[in-house]
């Protein structure tokens, strides 16, 4: 989730193990501009225990969530929802999906005008600051 555009970034990592994360954020951080994001919050999951790798590694900050305090990432997590209801439901199971599907349920999110964007979409508002940087949403 990028905060100013509200456009979804989604990545499909091999699995749910911090080196799996650290693995594919590394892959994805690679492929962007460098200093693109300034900074990143996770919430408290064991997932992302090699944040300080990857603070270093690719000159970000990385920021928490207090535990149980959902509303410190409301946007975030009002995106899940969106995505959930748009194909990714919450039971899914992700071995099953690849990075594609999951890119496309993005996609086309991304692609609606939001009121809070003046009715513009996610994609238009980031690419108008970021040039043409539209391969920033998938790991293909």
């Amino acid at each position: 989730m990028e905060r100013l555009s509200k456009a979804i970034i989604t990545l499909k990592p091999e699995g749910r193990k911090a080196s799996d994360i650290e693995t594919t954020l590394t892959q994805w951080f690679q492929s962007i501009p460098r200093n693109l994001f300034k900074s990143f919050t996770f919430d408290n999951g064991k997932e992302f225990s090699n944040w300080k790798s990857l603070s270093n590694q690719h000159d970000v900050s990385i920021y928490f969530a207090d535990p149980g305090t959902p509303s410190q990432r409301g946007l975030n997590e009002q995106s899940n929802g969106l995505l959930r209801k748009d194909g990714l439901p919450k039971e899914m199971d992700f071995n099953e999906v690849d990075q594609n599907f999951v890119s496309a349920v993005a996609d086309k999110r991304n692609k609606i005008p939001r009121k809070s964007l003046n009715y513009r979409t996610p994609l238009e508002v980031f690419l108008s600051y970021n040039d043409d940087e539209s391969h920033l949403f998938s790991l293909n």
